[in-house]
C-alpha cells in the first residue's frame, strides 16, 4: 500500500523539519518539501493519506537491551515474545535486541536455537538477538565467528553473578580477542560481582534482609571499579567495549575518561536509571521496593548520579537510553525473595515507557528534540548494526515510523500498560507526550487507541557490525 504521512514534524537525529513522507512497499521512498509539486503528486497518488497535523514523526524506537522470557531465579520474566513485543509497539518501539542465553556448559548454537524458537511467528514488532556466552571455552570462541555470519553481532560478558553467568579475566579477555578478529562488539555487565556476593552474605548475616539492601551491597563503586576493569582489558584485547545499563557516577567517569582517550569505549544507561532511586523506591515501606529490584541497582538520591547520567547523555559519553526490561509480577515471583532480598529475581519492565520517558527529558531541557530520537532510535540502530534500515527516516529505510503527539498528557499505570505485570514501576508519573500511531514497515499496527497488528508481523533481522567502531 502507498501512504502519505502529510503535515507533521519530521525529527531526525539532526533536526526537525516539517515534510511529508511517502511510503510504498513498506519501505521508505522520499521525503518530500510540504507544498511542493512532488508532494502533491504523492498525494494524489497515495492510497491513504495520514494526518500528522500537530504531531513529530520519528522512526520507530530500537531498543537494544531487552530479556523476554528470561529464565532469572527459579522464574522466568514476565514478559513474552508475543505479548511484550505489543508493548513495545505500544510505546513507539519499532525494534527489539534481546538476548539469547548461552548457561555454563550448553552448546551456542543450540542456546540459540531455542530463543529463536521462542520468538519465531510470536514477535508484533521486528528483533535480532545478541548472545549471552556464559561458558567462554575454545568452542564458544569459535562460535562467535560463525555466529557474526549469521547476522548476531554483539556478545554479552557478565563480571556479576558468581556460579550462573560471571566470566574471569582470563575468560573475558579470550572474548576480547575473539571479538577483535571477528569484527563483534563486546558487551559488559560491569559489576565486581565476587565482592557484591560477599557484602549481601554479611549483609543476611546481620538479619538486613530487606529489598533496599540489594541496593545497598551493590556499591557504586565496584560499578566504578568493573567498568574500569573492563575498559582495561578491551585496551589490552583490543576489542570494542558497550557498557550495559550503567548507572553510577563512578562508571560514567571511567567511561569519559576512556572515551576522551579515543577508546572504542560505549556505553547506555535505562530509564530507570534517571528517574527512580535507592530511597524512595527501592526502599519504600514494607516489601513494595521488590518491584525496584534490578541489576545494576537504583542509586541514592542524596548523590549526584541523576544529574551525571544526564548529562553523559548530553555529551555523548552515554550514547544509548535502552530499558534492559526484564519484568516480573510481584505475586509469586518477586515474593520469591520475601525473607531474602538475595531471591528477589532482578528486573523492572520498562519496554513500553522508555519513549515517552526520555521525551520528559526534552520539556525538562536536558536534551534536545534531535537528541531524543539519536538515543532511542539512531544510535542504537547504528551501534548495533541496523542502520540505515532501522532508526532513521530516510529513502530506503524500512518504513517503522512513529507519530507522537506533544500535547497529550496521561498517568502511567498499571491499569494502563500493556506489559505483563502486577505493578508499574512508574505508577503515578504523569506524562506529557504519547504515541498516536505507529507503522512497522509500512503496516499501521497502533492507531486510534487500538492495537491493529498480528500475531507474527515481526521479522528476525540478520545485524551488521556496529557502525562506530574504528
Amino acid at each position: 500500500m502507498t501512504m502519505l504521512i502529510q503535515g507533521g514534524t519530521v525529527v531526525s537525529s539532526t533536526g526537525a523539519d516539517p515534510a511529508e513522507v511517502l511510503i510504498d512497499g513498506g519501505q521508505i521512498v522520499a521525503v518530500l518539501q510540504p507544498g511542493s509539486t512532488l508532494a502533491a503528486s504523492a498525494e494524489v497518488g497515495a492510497e491513504r493519506v495520514i494526518d500528522a497535523r500537530g504531531k513529530y514523526v520519528i522512526p520507530g524506537g530500537v531498543d537494544c537491551h531487552t530479556h523476554m522470557e528470561l529464565p532469572f531465579g527459579g522464574t522466568f520474566a514476565s514478559d513474552d515474545f508475543e505479548n511484550g513485543t505489543k508493548a513495545a509497539a505500544w510505546g513507539g518501539t519499532t525494534t527489539i535486541v534481546d538476548f539469547a542465553v548461552q548457561s555454563f556448559g550448553e552448546n551456542v548454537q543450540a542456546s540459540l536455537d531455542a530463543w529463536f524458537a521462542k520468538a519465531e511467528g510470536n514477535c508484533a514488532v521486528d528483533y535480532g538477538f545478541h548472545m549471552i556466552i556464559g561458558d567462554v571455552n575454545d568452542e564458544s570462541l569459535k562460535a562467535m565467528d560463525v555466529l557474526i555470519d549469521e547476522g548476531i553481532t554483539s556478545f554479552k560478558l557478565f563480571m556479576a553473578y558468581p556460579g550462573v553467568f560471571l566470566s574471569d579475566d582470563r575468560q573475558i579477555l579470550r572474548a576480547m580477542q575473539q571479538a577483535s578478529g571477528n569484527g563483534g562488539m563486546i558487551m559488559m555487565h560491569a559489576e565486581n560481582g565476587i565482592a557484591i556476593d560477599l557484602l549481601a552474605e554479611q549483609a543476611v548475616e546481620r538479619g538486613e534482609t530487606d529489598p533496599i539492601n540489594h541496593g545497598y551491597v551493590r556499591r557504586s563503586e565496584l560499578e566504578g571499579e568493573a567498568t574500569h576493569r573492563a575498559i582495561q582489558l578491551a585496551k589490552v584485547g583490543a576489542a570494542p567495549l558497550y557498557i550495559v545499563h550503567l548507572s553510577a557516577s563512578e562508571a560514567l567517569e571511567q567511561v569519559a575518561i576512556a572515551r576522551g582517550k579515543g577508546a572504542n569505549v560505549f556505553a547506555e544507561t535505562c530509564p530507570q536509571y534517571l528517574y527512580l532511586n535507592l530511597e524512595d523506591h527501592l526502599g519504600a515501606p514494607g516489601f513494595t521496593g521488590a518491584g525496584y529490584v534490578c541489576s545494576t541497582p537504583l542509586r541514592s538520591k542524596h548523590e549526584h548520579h541523576h544529574a551525571d547520567l544526564w548529562n553523559g547523555l548530553r555529551t555523548n559519553d552515554l550514547s544509548v537510553v535502552a530499558t534492559d526490561h526484564c519484568p516480573f509480577c510481584m505475586k509469586d515471583q518477586k515474593e520469591l525473595g520475601l525473607n531474602d532480598f538475595r531471591e528477589i529475581p532482578n528486573g523492572i519492565g520498562g519496554v513500553e515507557h522508555r519513549m515517552d520517558l526520555i521525551y520528559q527529558g526534552v520539556l525538562q531541557g536536558e536534551i534536545s528534540l534531535p537528541r531524543w530520537v539519536e538515543l532511542c532510535a539512531t544510535t542504537p540502530a547504528r551501534m548495533f548494526g541496523l542502520y540505515p534500515k532501522k532508526g532513521s527516516i530516510q529513502p530506503g529505510a524500512d518504513a517503522d515510523v512513529v507519530l507522537y503527539d506533544p500535547e497529550a498528557t496521561w498517568t502511567i499505570s498499571a491499569d494502563n500498560h500493556h506489559m505483563n505485570m502486577d505493578y508499574s514501576a512508574y505508577e503515578g508519573f504523569e506524562i506529557q507526550g504519547r504515541v498516536d500511531t505507529v507503522l512497522s514497515r509500512g503496516k499501521v499496527i497502533i492507531e486510534g487507541g487500538e492495537y491493529r497488528g498480528s500475531k507474527g508481523d515481526g521479522q528476525y533481522v540478520r545485524r551488521g557490525l556496529s557502525q562506530y567502531l574504528l
